[in-house]
């Protein structure tokens, strides 16, 4: 539905009002979802609001192919879990810290084939795994170096 918990503390509010306040924080958010990711979606529209509340990434088990390229166009990464992992077969529960490494490639003209993605838990608990990251052509590694599309596109123009 349209709750979550917010971190630290658990409470549950609307997806909205948490997505705020972690802005209010500079907290950028990730996504954890299943298989076929925006399938049904408004498309751009979907990944409009994704990019409005402040979600940076998306891994997923897998993408439908619009939306997937949709995120990128907004400046979000979409990663995919290693086949047969998911959020649920590595055990994560949403209250984890994220550090995604090796993205810095693309600032360095580069588009990684994978990242490594490294959770850490409120109890401390530690999951690591690799991401294949899912920027399928070099027209949408220059839209994501920038940033997304208008970004992009403003550049070009200047």
């Amino acid at each position: 539905g349209g709750v979550t918990k917010f971190y630290p503390g658990g409470e549950t509010m609307p997806i909205y009002d948490a997505a705020m306040k972690y802005a209010e924080k500079g907290t950028p958010l990730v996504i954890f979802a299943g298989k076929e990711y925006g399938t049904g979606s408004s498309r751009d529209w979907a990944a409009k609001g994704t990019t409005l509340l402040g979600v940076r990434a998306v891994i997923a088990e897998s993408f439908e192919r619009i939306h997937r390229s949709n995120l990128i166009g907004m400046g979000v990464l979409p990663l995919q879990f290693p086949a047969g992992m998911s959020a649920d077969s590595l055990g994560l529960q949403g209250d984890e810290v994220f550090t995604i490494r090796g993205i810095t490639a693309f600032n360095e003209g580069r588009t990684p084939a994978e990242v490594d993605v490294e959770a850490v838990a409120a109890d401390g608990r530690t999951v690591e795994f690799t991401a294949r990251v899912r920027v399928d052509t070099p027209g949408e590694a220059d839209y994501f170096r920038h940033g997304g599309i208008l970004q992009y596109v403003l550049r070009s123009l200047v």
